[in-house]
């Protein structure tokens, strides 16, 4: 399994950027990112949409990775066929192998059966060993998204498996691993704390660096890898914000290179 980061490593950076903040991220910080941190694995998600971008900047992307020796993913949201059918189309320019779809978008929220009915459709498609990974999110619980998955029957299409985003489904990342693992095939590794608030009615569940957390990395690697499916692990984070954009983004870059640190014995080079 190959480690990398992605556009949610830096969730806060890259949203700086779309608000003009002048030490915002966009895709090329993004690969010099990896560059200083010693990674070849990039996902790029929906919070920087590659299917907006113009053919010269997309050329230029899959230019500067090939010739870093950067591995791009792909991440999208909105399982609807035309959005499915354009990122499909980018995937193949930036020669991603993993396109991670969330199902779910603004007003959007298809039944199982729409999502397994959309996947079908692609299925041929998906040649040159392009796989589609639909990610737990909030709405679906771990058992609907392997009654998707093994509705749409083909290795072409299998689980993001995310370890906190579950939580707002009511289930844990163990439970969630436990059903998910044999069908996973990107990771996504998003350590968190569990805070009781100070009036003891209730807990805040908030981020934390890879290792610092409850999430038990060691554990989650072991329920994967007996089933070989699962190539690339990406580093997300939940930072806290601070009080001014600039601390939040340089708390989340320290935070960066301490996961990094952290899980690189874990993985291939």
């Amino acid at each position: 399994m190959k480690l990398g980061i992605g556009s949610y490593t830096f969730g806060w950076a890259i949203g700086a950027a779309s608000s003009g903040y002048t030490f915002g991220m966009d895709e090329n910080g993004l690969l010099d990112a990896a560059r200083d941190l010693g990674i070849h694995l990039v996902q790029i998600g929906d919070n920087l949409p590659l299917t907006a971008y113009e053919d010269g900047r997309l050329e230029h992307l899959a230019s500067r990775a090939a010739t870093e020796g950067i591995t791009l993913e792909l991440g999208a949201r909105g399982l609807k066929r035309g959005n499915l059918a354009a990122n499909i189309a980018v995937a193949r320019r930036l020669n991603a192998r993993i396109l991670r779809f969330v199902i779910d978008a603004k007003n959007y929220f298809p039944s199982p059966e729409q999502v397994i009915a959309m996947l079908r459709e692609a299925l041929p498609e998906l040649t040159g060993g392009l796989t589609i990974a639909i990610e737990n999110h909030d709405r679906f619980d771990a058992l609907t998204l392997r009654r998707i998955i093994e509705g749409v029957g083909s290795v072409a299409v299998g689980v993001c498996l995310d370890t906190a985003n579950s939580f707002g489904a009511g289930e844990g990342w163990r439970e969630v691993a436990t059903i998910l693992a044999p069908y996973t095939v990107s990771l996504h590794i998003k350590d968190f704390a569990a805070e009781r608030l100070p009036h003891q009615m209730g807990f805040t569940i908030m981020g934390a660096p890879a290792g610092e957390g409850l999430l038990d990395v060691p554990q989650l690697l072991d329920q994967l890898l007996p089933y070989e499916r699962c190539h690339s692990a990406i580093l997300e984070l939940w930072t806290p914000p601070e009080p001014t954009t600039e601390h939040t983004i340089a708390k989340e870059r320290a935070w960066a290179y301490r996961s990094i640190e952290y899980l690189r014995p874990f993985f291939l080079a």
